[in-house]
């Protein structure tokens, strides 16, 4: 049953504040900070206490002790052991204002009048007496489980949340994980016989990275907490940014770069920010983004640890604007306009005019870049007219040569008929350029007329009396209206010209990425979907009955890729002029699909390949290396076989010594490749059964010459027995000493301990030779692999390969881990055939 949680009493008295000091592991130092905030606040006049203090024999810890009051503890009998625990009613009759109590979630032993540490200090708490205490994050309750998955190790001493969330104070006391292993090294936090056991168990490097980015983040909540708590009482409704998130946009165009770096120096300066990009496409499809440079800045993107997006939209600043607020942005990143002077004069406002407008909380960054106002912004391809410019385009035509008339009668008589003429022509023009070739039109009837009428002889009346005038004004009608159509005739033909390169880009990088061959397919299809701006794009099976032509609905398109997949998008309706490029993308599909194929069937013939490989290698190092002990083996039977020679009975000795040395290392050499062919044959027959380590390992050292260096154990009888194959677990274990004698200095020992951890239990064979680089771990395991030696007369590089093969079939790993202090050790670790022990020492 679990205790209940007791409510602090506050009729007539003040409840005490409560500290906590929060660690990710023991040995982080919670004590010493514990007794060093008393210390400091006695040192204020505070009437300080230590009801209970475990110092766990550290020197540097019981140094604080020095100068605080210690109450004394009370003792209870328990099982015929006594034990000592904090005097609760000494505490609550002397009434001191701080008390210090260690360990939070520790269980009191029978005899007192609460189950737990936590329920004694909230006795103390109703009483009007702060305390200071510390607990380490695997002690709470909310996180019993998964700590219990990360370390294997269940944690029946636990504390409720509530109790701690209701701390006035809760300050965490943390250490990286590399520093805390030094510490145990050191022999800081535990006695030296132990220090082997908890670096091999509880503290892993993955374990307490683990367990400290759980105590942060816990921490972190209930900083949170503390904010809204904050926030509500003082009615603060505005949004506060704790946290950035910063979105940059991306247009395919060469500022790319530039913006991303920018917004990714934005996102590191904020703790914690969040970096997003994204990329409009218009829902017209082919945009006038290049396909190649937006896949290469979705790379940059994600290598520096942000995420790319694609988003399908006509309106660019209210596409990047919607998506922001739905990532809950804080900050958005814009380039700066790549169009020239002449370009802002026809439409003045941009898309980061536009977005800064409509951006309300979000604050919009326009970065600079050196492609800033070098070039106009090429017409979309494919596209027509946009709406702005077809409205903007006739009323210009109207517009325009009434402003010239009017400008033109102010200067009555200064010009000319023929500039009059002229300037009207470059009107006309100017408006062909804006709005097409109907606007032209109507621009050059409008000034004709108003020619005409004002300019033209007799002036104020639509006649003409000089024949030369009329001449005139049908040449300049001409004129305008041709020079109009050929306007409009190159802006055709650069809109197919940007339309005809963005197809090359796109095509050239879907061609690009075939030829890259990791995930094409997937890819190729993702890149069709935002290429055409559709809601969804996938291929599915072919039932033979489709036509050999792309099949056009209602949001539903659907084009051959191949004889056996069918393209199928969903969407928007596409226009006729985007079916070509949508056909030649399907093309790229269905080369994809093949070289899929043909990489899938390579895939298959590696593993026969491999085998040769295994083969020629396994023949060229058998050479030698049977050839050796077979020689010796021979020339030791022959001596003692030859009737020419009479030898001593030491002599006799010596050689039947050799031929017995020789034959036992041929016997070896011959297990070992009989081994490593069940294993890679999958032929090896297994004997599971409880087996101790304790019994195993003088079998395995009985296999073994005499070392150079002397072998030792701990620990072992202790452990409980693993689930093995007795004789295959003695060849592991012989295996693993032989490659740690050989690596050994003389003057160090060869160590093998072992440790439970959780329902498993590992064996450790430590040496303090010269270690292993990073590069060089999974290279160990293959085999004939001898790193570091050029010579074959130390067998053929499979003791490690075998040992790994044989412990992965047991059920088990073999893992090699840096010696503290330098060398290697290899950790053979196996289910354990009992229930498991529950470590003790964790403070």
């Amino acid at each position: 049953m679990a205790p209940k949680v007791v409510a602090a009493d506050t009729s007539g008295v003040r409840p005490g504040k409560l500290k906590v000091f929060l660690g990710a592991a023991p040995g982080v130092g919670k004590t010493y900070r514990m007794l060093d905030e008393g210390r400091r606040r006695a040192r204020r006049g505070t009437d300080v206490v230590v009801a209970y203090a475990e110092c766990h024999a550290r020197p540097h810890t019981e140094e604080k002790l020095e100068g605080l009051e210690i109450l004394p503890r009370t003792h209870r009998t328990y099982r015929g052991g006594t034990f000592s625990e904090m005097d609760l009613d000494g505490v609550l009759a002397r009434h001191p204002e701080v008390a210090l109590v260690d360990e939070m979630a520790h269980t009191n032993v029978p005899g007192g009048r609460n189950g737990k540490r936590w329920q004694d200090i909230e006795e103390l708490l109703a009483a009007g007496i702060d305390v200071v205490t510390t607990v380490n994050i695997q002690h709470l309750e909310s996180l019993n489980d998964v700590v219990q998955k990360i370390t294997g190790v269940p944690q029946r001493e636990t504390v409720p949340d509530e109790i701690v969330r209701r701390a006035h104070q809760i300050e965490l006391v943390d250490m990286p994980a590399e520093a805390l292993r030094r510490r145990m090294a050191h022999g800081n936090i535990y006695q030296p016989e132990k220090v082997d056991a908890a670096l091999a168990h509880y503290f892993r490097v993955g374990n307490l990275t683990a367990l400290r980015e759980l105590a942060l983040l816990w921490v972190a909540g209930r900083v949170d907490e503390t904010l809204q708590k904050y926030r509500s009482e003082h009615g603060i409704g505005t949004v506060w940014e704790t946290r950035e998130r910063v979105v940059v946009a991306l247009t395919g165009g060469p500022e790319g770069e530039t913006l991303i770096r920018r917004a990714e120096r934005i996102a590191d300066r904020s703790s914690g920010g969040d970096l997003l990009a994204v990329h409009v496409a218009r829902s017209d499809g082919l945009a006038d983004a290049s396909p190649a440079a937006l896949a290469k800045q979705r790379e940059l993107v994600e290598s520096v640890g942000g995420s790319y997006h694609s988003v399908v939209g006509d309106h660019v600043p209210t596409a990047l604007l919607d998506f922001a607020r739905a990532e809950n942005a804080t900050q958005l990143v814009l380039g700066t306009s790549r169009r020239s002077w002449l370009s802002r004069l026809v439409a003045p406002r941009g898309i980061g005019e536009d977005t800064v407008e409509l951006s309300g909380d979000i604050d919009v960054h326009m970065v600079t870049h050196e492609r800033a106002g070098r070039g106009r912004r090429m017409p979309v391809p494919g596209r027509e007219l946009p709406h702005s410019r077809r409205v903007a385009g006739p009323v210009a035509g109207l517009v325009l040569p009434l402003a010239l008339t009017v400008v033109l009668a102010q200067t009555r008589g200064t010009l000319n008929l023929t500039s009059e003429a002229l300037l009207f022509l470059v009107t006309v023009i100017g408006v062909a350029c804006l709005g097409g070739v109907v606007s032209a039109l109507l621009a050059s009837l409008t000034a004709s007329l108003l020619l005409n009428y004002y300019f033209i002889p007799p002036s104020d009346q639509f006649t003409i009396t000089e024949p030369n005038n009329a001449l005139a004004l049908a040449v300049f009608v001409l004129v305008a209206v041709t020079v109009a159509a050929l306007v409009d005739r190159s802006l055709r033909l650069a809109r197919r010209a940007a339309s005809a390169t963005a197809e090359a880009e796109t095509l050239s990088s879907m061609a690009g990425n075939i030829l890259r061959g990791d995930q094409a397919v997937p890819i190729l299809v993702e890149r069709t979907r935002e290429a055409f701006g559709m809601e969804s794009a996938e291929l599915v099976p072919r039932s033979g009955q489709e036509k050999e032509t792309v099949e056009r609905g209602e949001g539903l398109v659907k084009v051959p890729a191949g004889p056996d997949r069918i393209l199928v998008l969903r969407g928007r309706r596409l226009p006729s002029s985007e079916h070509r490029v949508l056909t030649a993308f399907a093309a790229h599909l269905a080369a994809a699909l093949d070289h899929a194929r043909l990489t899938e069937a390579a895939a298959e013939v590696e593993p026969v390949k491999a085998a040769d490989r295994m083969r020629t290698a396994l023949l060229a190092a058998v050479s030698h290396d049977l050839r050796t002990p077979l020689a010796g083996g021979r020339a030791a039977i022959s001596s003692l076989r030859s009737t020419d020679v009479d030898f001593s009975a030491a002599e006799r000795d010596e050689l039947l010594a050799t031929a017995d040395e020789s034959l036992a290392k041929l016997n070896r050499l011959v297990d070992n490749l009989l081994d490593m062919s069940r294993l890679q044959a999958g032929a090896l027959t297994l004997h599971l059964q409880p087996t101790a380590f304790a019994d195993v390992l003088p079998l395995a050292l009985d296999t073994l010459s005499t070392p150079s260096v002397p072998v030792e154990s701990q620990g072992l009888a202790e452990i409980c027995d693993v689930l093995a194959d007795p004789p295959l677990l003695e060849r592991v274990i012989a295996n693993l000493v032989v490659n740690a004698v050989r690596h050994s200095p003389a003057d160090h020992r060869v160590l093998i301990s072992g440790s439970a951890l959780g329902s498993r239990v590992e064996l450790r064979v430590i040496d303090r030779g010269p270690g292993l680089r990073p590069e060089d771990r999974d290279r160990i395991f293959v085999p004939f692999q001898r790193l570091g030696d050029n010579d074959n007369t130390s067998g053929l590089g499979l003791g490690l390969a075998l040992s790994r093969g044989l412990a992965e079939a047991m059920g088990g790993t073999l893992t090699p881990e840096d010696t503290p202090g330098g060398g290697l050790t290899m950790v053979l670790s196996l289910r354990a055939a009992a229930a498991e022990e529950e470590p003790v020492g964790l403070a």
